[in-house]
């Protein structure tokens, strides 16, 4: 007799007496629970072996072009750009905001265009080149134009936002090396400043593209009446 059958007989058997107590018949349900669970357990059949990564699926080491050099790095399915750079990647010149595509803090440029790095799957962005803050920098150490530009125009004030800054306006610089500052102030309006130095970068802007600020000039004088 199989152990199934004989539990349930028990059950009956128990169930049967006018005599049994409360207490054996609950002993007996615990127990023919436990053994139809156990049974259950053993008899059912093992998962079908895994026969390689499922359709759509994205492996998780992937290589990185970033800063000229090529970077091996172990990412998640749904990690973001920011997060590898930063984290993994130890770059920590782009920072993270407000993490929803909307302050431009997290700013990086990928083939030469300005991107949130908050908002880009890492996994998107393999076989391209990805450009941060800290690949501006030049053979000897020099700062880029823009930086140097935004330092004399007194851009940074908390300076959290200032490397997007920097990205948004190199990306803006590499496609178009004389921009008007109206077409300027429509490349940065993506980035956001909790100091409100808006006028600085975009001061900054254009010195980096070889035009004249509005910085440092003399207020027109008023004239007086002497009536």
């Amino acid at each position: 007799m199989s152990e199934r059958p004989r539990e349930f007989a028990r059950l009956a058997e128990l169930s049967g007496r006018r005599n049994v107590s409360r207490r054996s018949f609950i002993k007996g349900v615990i127990a023919t629970g436990a053994s139809v669970s156990a049974i259950s357990w053993f008899a059912a059949p093992a998962p079908a072996p895994t026969q390689g990564a499922a359709r759509g699926s994205v492996g998780r080491l992937v290589s990185l072009q970033v800063n000229g050099r090529t970077r091996r790095v172990d990412v998640l399915p749904q990690e973001t750009l920011a997060m590898t750079l930063r984290y993994k990647l130890g770059l920590i010149g782009t920072k993270l905001g407000c993490d929803r595509a909307e302050c431009g803090a997290c700013t990086v440029m990928i083939d030469g265009v300005a991107h949130y790095s908050c908002s880009t799957l890492t996994h998107r962005v393999r076989g391209r080149e990805i450009t941060t803050v800290e690949g501006l920098e030049g053979p000897g150490g020099e700062l880029h134009p823009v930086q140097s530009a935004f330092i004399e125009e007194l851009g940074p004030q908390c300076g959290f936002c200032t490397p997007g800054q920097v990205m948004a306006a190199a990306a803006l610089l590499r496609a178009n090396p004389d921009p008007t500052r109206e077409e300027a102030r429509r490349a940065m309006s993506g980035n956001l400043c909790r100091c409100g130095a808006y006028d600085h970068y975009l001061n900054g802007v254009m010195r980096a593209a070889g035009r004249e600020s509005t910085a440092g000039r003399a207020p027109a004088a008023r004239e007086v009446s002497h009536a």
